[in-house]
């Protein structure tokens, strides 16, 4: 007898996606599994012939070889064969879920298909991005997050109105079958009802089955003072529900991560901070004075030595970042970058020029340590 086109078997037409597929593939299969129709031979046939067909389809290689060949392309062993899969592996796939807990995909993607009986609701992570202002003060802030609630439709049962929601047969609902191998004895989530323990006669439109949907939630959080690049703040119980069914009733955890954007002046390292500042050549070679801003927006003087060079570090003690739940600062190091002007005016270039006669070359300790090193060098080789 001639296989039926894969499409028909599934109901949908030859551009559906994978959404497409897998709804009806979830919608078909509890219509026509064999446990809900014990006394019909075919059952068993049909629900074969309807979980071959998603297979295949759900396979983007096996799907496109079956768009050019059709059944031909399975035949021989071609692309691994079109036989029958264990539809238990595949019911399970769709509507048995990951472990609760394990974080969402990216930044709020659901977990696939319904959780396992007895679990909690999965873990939430939210990226967060903050200044360096508000890591030194901390802050007080209003966040959105797309929080799986119970479906409104359906009060997280999965099932459309007055739908049955019947025991599993299989694992008689207890969600877990054993099964024996050699000497041990395993145990997994049952392939019938995903671990469930039930299933339902048609399942909810509003969320496809899965008793929940995502809700933009506004939750306050509270940044403390002293927060670092990467810090993690767990936010208890403000995670995904647990599922109505099957489900211990505890919601999953919220996790926010805190990144810092890069400042203009300051560079952070702990509870310290570091700054580069400019200084007139003047001003590094008489000495002086100059301002500097600070994290918290005050202002610091800083007295410059007479004959400062560049990369002079100073520091202000207490003038750093905030240390976190204390009410100790560290401290802001300031690095004296000393500046040549780039454009002189006759008179200046005249002053400088006298300064150059008056041996100006002598009083940089700096330049004459290195052209004494690179005479010695000189002489050494043509000695």
């Amino acid at each position: 007898m001639s296989k039926r086109d894969y499409y028909e078997v599934l109901g949908v037409s030859k551009t559906a996606d994978e959404k497409e597929l897998k709804s009806a593939f979830r919608k078909k299969a509890m219509a026509c599994h064999p446990d809900r129709h014990p006394d019909d031979p075919e059952a068993e046939s049909r629900f074969k012939e309807l979980n071959e067909a998603y297979g295949i389809l759900s396979d983007a290689d096996k799907r496109a070889a079956y768009d050019r060949m059709g059944h031909r392309a399975f035949e021989q062993g071609g692309m691994g064969g079109g036989g029958f899969q264990d539809f238990g592996d595949i019911f399970s796939q769709i509507f048995g879920g990951g472990a609760a807990g394990g974080g969402f995909a990216d930044m709020f993607g659901g977990g696939g298909g319904r959780q396992q009986r007895g679990q909690r609701g999965a873990d939430l992570r939210y990226e967060m991005e903050i200044t360096l202002e508000e890591a030194f003060a901390g802050k007080e802030l209003e966040i959105q997050v797309p929080i799986s609630e119970d479906c409104g439709r359906c009060d997280g049962l999965g099932a459309e109105p007055g739908a049955s929601i019947d025991t599993c047969n299989t694992c008689g609902g207890a969600g877990r079958v054993r099964t024996q191998q050699g000497f041990f004895t395993m145990e997994r989530a049952c392939p019938t009802c995903g671990g469930q323990g039930e299933y339902v006669s048609d399942p909810c439109g509003e969320c496809d089955g899965s008793g929940q949907t995502r809700v933009k939630t506004e939750l306050d959080v509270n940044i403390p003072a002293g927060v670092e690049d990467g810090t993690r703040i767990r936010l208890s119980g403000q995670g995904d529900a647990a599922p109505r069914r099957g489900g211990t009733g505890q919601r999953g955890d919220l996790y926010i991560f805190v990144s810092l954007k890069p400042h203009d002046l300051f560079e952070r390292e702990g509870a310290h901070l570091y700054c580069r500042a400019p200084v007139p050549m003047t001003k590094a070679a008489l000495g002086g004075e100059i301002e500097i801003p600070t994290i918290d927006g005050g202002r610091s003087k800083i007295k410059i030595p007479e004959g400062s060079q560049s990369g002079k570090r100073m520091r202000l003690r207490g003038k750093g970042m905030s240390v976190l739940r204390t009410s100790q600062r560290g401290d802001m190091y300031v690095e004296l970058s000393v500046e040549t002007p780039s454009k002189l005016n006759s008179r200046q270039r005249e002053l400088l020029e006298e300064f150059v006669r008056e041996g100006g070359d002598e009083v940089s300790p700096a330049s004459k340590n290195f052209f004494d090193k690179a005479k010695n060098f000189w002489d050494n080789l043509s000695g």
